[in-house]
C-alpha cells in the first residue's frame, strides 16, 4: 500500500526555516512613514521593525488606518507621490531598499516580490483580455518569445486552478467571477517566481468558500516553493488559520508581536483584546440573538419555505419567487431565482446566505421593489407588490428601505450628512425645513452620531459613521422593513460589531424586521433568528439559525459551514498578563 506524503503546513514551513537558523527574507527595522497632507508632514507608520523568513506566513492584522498596508506599500515600492520613508530600513535578503528609486523598485517588483491586491476589479485592465494582462507582466521581464510566453500563461492559469485556461485567456475581467479574477492576480504575482508575496486583504471581499480555495492555493504554492507570504488582514479568523505570527497594528505602531497561538490565545496588549472580542468570525467570538417569538419549526431539506410564528401579518412573506432576465432574442432566460419562499415574522431578522451567483441579492432588490418577478408572489408588512400601482407604490417605498453594503458609494459626496439624510423628506415632499431638521437630529440620535456631525460631507467621516449615516436615511421615513445588502462586510471588525449591536438595538427599539444578505456566516449567526441557504437560485435549507449551522442536513450548508475560518480557538481562553507589547 502506497502511502501519500502529508501536505506541508505553514508552520511546518517556518519551524523548518526556524531550525536550520534561516536569516530572515525580509527584515523590517523602526521604518516611519509620512504622508503630505494640506501642506503639512502627517506620521503614519511610528518606527515598526518585523521580519519573515522563507516558507513563512506572517499576517499583519489591524484595522483601517493602522498602518498596515502603508507598511506593505512601503516594502514593495508603492508609497503615493505624497508619501515618503521618513526613517529606519527594509532589508530584503540583507540589502536596505528602503532608499530605493522607482526605477530600482522594477528589478524586485514582480521577480522577487509579488503582489495581489485586494479589488480585482481596480487591478486588471478591463480592455485587455486575461491572457494578455499575464502575458505583459511576463514580456516586461523578458521571460522568453511569443511562444514560451503563451505557454507560461496557460501553465499559471492551469497552476491557480482555473478551468479551460485557453478559453479563460482569451476573455476579458467583466466575463469571469471574482473567485477566478483573484486567481488571475493569484498567477500574475507567481509569474516569475518571486521570493516574497504580499497579500493585501486579498480575499476580505470574497465568499468563505472561495476564500478558503484561494488560501488553500496559496499553501499549496509556498509547500512546493518556499515562498514567503505577507498577509495583510482585519480578518483575526484567517490570521488564526494561516499565519504562523502574527502583527498587530494600531494608529501606524506594533501593539504586539509573535506567534499566532500566542498573540491570539494568550494576548496582552488591550487592543489585540479588543480585536478579539469584537471579532464575529472568531469561534470566542460567536453571539446568540435574541430569542425569537412563538415557535419556529425546522423546514424538511429543500423546502424552502420557513414556518411562521402565530401572527396574523408578517414582515415579508415570499412565495415561489422566480425571477428571470433575457439572455438574446432565441435563447432561453436565465432563472436568477428558482421558486423561493420564506417568511420573516415582525421584528425578526432573517438572512439570506450563499456565494456569489446564489440569488439572494436578486431576491432583496425583488422584495424592495426595484425588479418586477416573473412569478410568484412578496408581501411585505401585508401588502401584495404586484397589486401597488401609482401613488399607492410610491407610499409603499417609505414601508420598505435598503442599505447598501458600501456607504462611500452609496452617499453623494456634494451632499452635507444633514441633507443626505433629510433627502428622502424632501422626495416626499410634505415637510418644512425645521421638520426635516429636527427629524435629522433624531435620525442621528438613533445611529449614536453627533449632531455636530449634520454638517460634514461623507470624505470627513470614517467607515463606520458613514455606515451609520446609511442606516439613518433608511430610517428617517419610518420604515417596517429593512433590507442589509452586505451592509457590514466592507467594515472592519470592530467597527463592525458596533454596527451589529447597533441594528440590534434599534431593531428591539423600532420594532424592526431585517432581511440580511451575507456571505459571512459567523456575521449572520451573530444576527439572524432565521436564515434560508441558497445555492443556484434555490433555497436548500432553511430554518432557525441555531438548528441550520448547529446539525446542517445539506451538504452545500455544511461545506460553507466548513469554510468559515477561525472556527477553533487557537488555544485556552485568554487570560495573560499584560507584559511588553514587543514579546514573542
Amino acid at each position: 500500500m502506497t502511502t501519500l506524503p502529508q501536505k506541508i503546513l505553514p508552520q511546518d514551513l517556518a519551524a523548518a526555516a526556524s531550525s536550520a537558523g534561516a536569516a530572515p527574507l525580509l527584515d523590517i527595522s523602526n521604518l516611519s512613514v509620512s504622508y503630505s497632507s494640506r501642506g503639512e508632514r502627517v506620521r503614519m507608520v511610528h518606527e515598526v521593525s518585523l521580519s519573515i523568513r522563507p516558507g513563512e506566513v506572517l499576517a499583519v492584522v489591524g484595522e483601517s488606518g493602522s498602518g498596515k498596508t502603508t507598511t506593505a506599500q512601503a516594502v514593495i515600492g508603492l508609497l503615493a507621490e505624497n508619501g515618503q520613508i521618513d526613517g529606519g530600513s527594509i532589508r530584503l535578503d540583507g540589502t536596505d531598499i528602503a532608499g530605493w528609486s522607482p526605477k530600482q523598485f522594477e528589478s524586485v517588483r514582480g521577480q522577487r516580490i509579488g503582489l495581489i491586491p485586494q479589488d480585482p476589479n481596480n487591478s486588471l485592465n478591463p480592455v485587455k483580455t486575461i491572457g494578455a494582462s499575464l502575458s505583459e507582466v511576463l514580456r516586461i521581464h523578458r521571460w522568453g518569445d511569443k511562444r514560451a510566453t503563451r505557454a507560461r500563461v496557460i501553465e499559471l492559469l492551469t497552476r491557480v486552478g482555473i478551468p479551460e485556461p485557453e478559453v479563460r485567456a482569451r476573455q476579458y475581467p467583466h466575463e469571469l467571477s471574482g473567485g477566478m479574477k483573484q486567481r488571475v492576480l493569484i498567477a500574475s504575482a507567481i509569474a516569475l517566481q518571486p521570493d516574497l508575496i504580499i497579500a493585501d486583504e486579498a480575499t476580505s471581499a470574497l465568499d468563505v468558500t472561495v476564500q478558503k480555495r484561494i488560501l488553500d492555493l496559496l499553501d499549496d504554492l509556498r509547500a512546493e516553493s518556499g515562498t514567503a507570504l505577507l498577509l495583510v488582514t482585519h480578518d483575526l479568523a484567517v490570521a488564526a488559520d494561516r499565519a504562523t505570527r502574527v502583527v498587530v497594528m494600531k494608529d501606524g505602531r506594533v501593539q504586539e508581536s509573535g506567534r499566532t497561538e500566542r498573540v491570539l490565545g494568550s494576548p496582552r496588549a488591550d487592543y489585540t483584546r479588543t480585536l478579539l472580542r469584537d471579532a464575529p468570525s472568531f469561534a470566542a467570538g460567536y453571539r446568540t440573538p435574541r430569542s425569537l417569538p412563538g415557535t419556529l419549526s425546522r423546514d424538511l431539506p429543500g423546502a424552502g419555505e420557513t414556518e411562521s410564528v402565530p401572527e396574523e401579518v408578517p414582515g415579508i412573506r415570499v412565495t415561489h419567487l422566480v425571477q428571470e432576465f433575457a439572455r438574446g432574442r432565441r435563447a432561453e432566460p436565465f432563472r436568477a431565482v428558482d421558486e423561493v419562499s420564506f417568511t420573516v415574522p415582525r421584528g425578526t431578522t432573517h438572512a439570506l446566505v450563499g456565494e456569489s451567483g446564489s440569488g439572494k441579492t436578486t431576491t432583496a432588490r425583488a422584495v424592495v421593489g426595484l425588479v418586477r418577478p416573473t412569478t410568484g408572489m412578496i408581501e411585505v408588512a401585508g401588502q401584495d407588490l404586484a397589486a401597488l400601482t401609482g401613488e399607492a407604490a410610491r407610499r409603499f417605498r417609505k414601508t420598505v428601505q435598503l442599505v447598501y453594503q458600501n456607504p462611500f458609494s452609496s452617499l453623494d459626496p456634494r451632499q452635507s450628512i444633514a441633507q443626505i439624510i433629510g433627502e428622502p423628506l424632501r422626495n416626499y415632499g410634505r415637510t418644512t425645513a425645521a421638520e426635516r431638521a429636527a427629524a435629522v437630529a433624531d435620525s442621528l440620535d438613533h445611529v449614536a452620531l453627533p449632531r455636530v456631525l449634520a454638517g460634514r460631507r461623507p470624505r470627513e467621516l470614517s467607515g463606520g459613521q458613514r455606515q451609520r449615516v446609511a442606516i439613518a436615511r433608511a430610517l428617517i421615513l419610518r420604515p417596517e422593513v429593512v433590507v442589509l445588502d452586505e451592509a457590514v462586510s466592507a467594515l472592519d471588525v470592530t467597527v463592525q460589531a458596533q454596527i451589529l449591536d447597533l441594528l440590534e438595538r434599534l431593531q428591539d427599539e423600532l420594532g424592526l424586521t431585517y432581511l440580511f444578505i451575507s456571505h459571512d456566516l459567523a456575521v449572520v449567526r451573530h444576527l439572524s433568528h432565521t436564515v434560508s441557504v441558497m445555492n443556484r437560485g434555490r433555497v436548500i435549507e432553511s430554518g432557525r439559525t441555531a438548528d441550520v449551522f448547529g446539525s446542517p442536513r445539506e451538504e452545500y450548508t455544511r461545506t460553507l459551514l466548513d469554510a468559515i475560518p477561525g472556527r477553533t480557538p487557537v488555544t485556552a481562553p485568554v487570560t495573560a498578563t499584560p507584559t511588553s507589547p514587543h514579546t514573542p
